[in-house]
């Protein structure tokens, strides 16, 4: 019962967070860039079946693998890709807190 609150939570109320603490002039843009990094769950549509509850994303999915990983912590240390590489790694971190619950 707490995992969906804790997932979701990490997903919108981070992105929500750092957008207006960090980028207070342009917190609207800043949060939906952030949340737009959920697209990377498309990769979820690769596998068979495309939800399982009982799997833990991380390096299952190819854009949840540990190389894909090892470049989303890269991306916020470069200016143009900052808040891409904050949203993905937010991202991972809700998937990562998934994977603890099992």
């Amino acid at each position: 019962m707490l995992q969906p609150f804790v997932h979701y939570g990490i997903h919108f109320l981070a992105p929500l967070l750092i957008a207006l603490i960090f980028f207070k002039n342009d917190w609207i843009k800043a949060f939906l860039i952030m949340i737009a990094t959920m697209l990377i769950d498309l990769d979820h549509l690769l596998a068979s079946p495309i939800f399982d509850a009982n799997r833990c994303s991380i390096n299952f999915h190819p854009l949840h693998s540990y190389y894909a990983i090892g470049l989303y912590i890269v991306l916020p240390f470069i200016k143009k890709t900052r808040l891409l590489g904050i949203g993905l790694c937010i991202h991972i971190i809700a998937d990562w807190c998934d994977c603890l619950f099992m």
